[in-house]
């Protein structure tokens, strides 16, 4: 992380200057304060990694100014100095919020390892929230062997090592999250947090807030400070997600964040500097939404360093059977049984146009595996939109035998569906016998 930011609480002048030159000797930013009044107004300013506190100083002492710090910046960890202590003061200090209690005197190099543990364990913490955030959307590999996708690959592997920003397009469903991702984890800033945001999910009203934080007051319900999402991937990487629905007003202040390196929290006056590798993805052609003006131009151009285009499924349906196998094996494992695609179905599957895109497909295969009574799935396993639409992909003709063979095929795969596959329960729907259902299956190619 950067340099870590301390506050030094100390009444004690020769104890102040003291610690403070130990301080700065380790590259931190250190502030000093006299009193607890002093440290207060600082607080409210400036953000604090650590306040390092004595306790018993005039005005406001450390055990008020440990309850303020709380409640103004819950994210500062607090060490309390003191020369009158004892291990019941420790312990009622550490349920107050104190994140350590040191008593006086104490060997420095004491003080600068249990610091160090505290920003060790910041850094962790915002790696775990990191995490945490991710666990929904893990590292998934993106499958496929086609031209398209040995060039996103080649892509990924030349632009990973850079902080360039990236613009990754694409139709919805077609996976520029995994690009983004893949980016990220190929990267210098791998061991640091990733961050990602939707900005098409979050109110405008909140956007801002969520994206670069807020101060306390800032607005009606915000009770305390903030940290937004900038300074949460801090030496990391954010994902801004359909940055095509991101408000004109707050673009401004993103081109800002790209040009100065720096943030500004809502109700806020100090700049912050992060320092965040930007990736940005969408689904809109930002190239028209800037000839309507609803896309800031600069911007665009800005966000746009390194351009990655996700392509549709309908162009590498050569990747169709490979994606089918993934999906089926993570099913597969949760399910407890080795399911695969007949043969048939696999035509199906190769012949649809999937405007859903890879989205789409993994939804097909999760629907299969619960539809289907045995491991290998039918085509009547498949939702019959999938059929009609390949039927009708080729639907020009007239003739009346056409037509009515392909009304025929549909209706038996929709009684198979319903049937799950029971031949005499789908003869029953169908008021033909067994024998004439197996006729028909064979005669329209369906398996039996």
């Amino acid at each position: 992380m950067g340099a870590a930011r301390i506050l030094l609480v100390e009444d004690d002048e020769i104890m102040r200057v003291t610690l403070y030159d130990r301080l700065k000797k380790q590259h931190w930013l250190v502030d000093q304060a006299v009193d607890g009044r002093e440290a207060l107004r600082l607080i409210e300013t400036e953000t604090y990694h650590l306040v390092l506190s004595d306790i018993r100083m005039p005005g406001l002492d450390g055990n008020r100014l440990l309850e303020e710090v709380v409640r103004l910046s819950p994210d500062t960890d607090v060490i309390l100095m003191t020369a009158f202590g004892s291990a019941d003061d420790a312990v009622a200090c550490l349920k107050k919020g104190a994140a350590d209690y040191i008593l006086k005197p104490f060997d420095p190099d004491d003080l600068i390892i249990r610091i160090c543990r505290l920003l060790e364990m910041r850094a962790i913490k915002a790696r775990c929230q990191s995490l945490e955030e991710g666990c929904g959307r893990r590292q998934v590999p993106i499958v496929g062997s086609s031209p398209a996708i040995r060039t996103i690959l080649n892509m990924i592997g030349q632009v990973a090592m850079t902080d360039a920003s990236v613009l990754i397009t694409g139709e919805s469903g077609t996976g520029k999250e995994l690009i983004a991702a893949a980016i990220h984890y190929g990267s210098r800033r791998a061991d640091h947090p990733y961050v990602c945001i939707n900005c098409a999910a979050i109110a405008e009203g909140l956007i801002e807030s969520e994206l670069f934080g807020h101060e306390k007051g800032a607005f009606t319900g915000a009770v305390a400070r903030k940290i937004g999402r900038f300074e949460m991937a801090n030496n990391g990487t954010i994902l801004l997600d359909e940055i095509g629905d991101l408000p004109l007003a707050l673009q401004a202040k993103l081109l800002r964040v790209l040009q100065e390196r720096e943030i500004e929290r809502v109700g806020g006056t100090r700049t912050i500097k992060v320092d965040v590798r930007l990736i940005c993805a969408t689904a809109r052609k930002l190239a028209e939404e800037v000839e309507k003006g609803n896309f800031r131009e600069d911007l665009f151009y800005r966000l746009q360093v390194i351009p990655i285009e996700a392509p549709a499924l309908r162009n590498r349906k050569e990747d169709i059977p490979e994606l089918c196998r993934f999906f089926l094996d993570e099913f597969s494992r949760e399910r407890g049984v080795h399911f695969r695609l007949s043969d048939e179905a696999l035509k199906l599957v190769m012949a649809y146009d999937f405007p859903g895109n890879v989205r789409e497909l993994r939804n097909i295969m999760e629907r299969a595996t619960v539809l289907a009574h045995s491991p290998v799935i039918e085509p009547w396993n498949l939702p019959l939109d999938l059929a009609g639409a390949v039927e009708e992909r080729g639907a020009g003709t007239m003739e009346l035998a056409v037509v009515l063979a392909k009304t025929e095929k549909s209706c038996i795969l929709r009684a198979l569906q319903q049937t799950v596959g029971n031949k005499t329960e789908a003869a029953r729907l169908l008021g033909i016998s067994r024998k004439n259902l197996w006729e028909k299956m064979k005669l329209h190619q369906i398996p039996s």
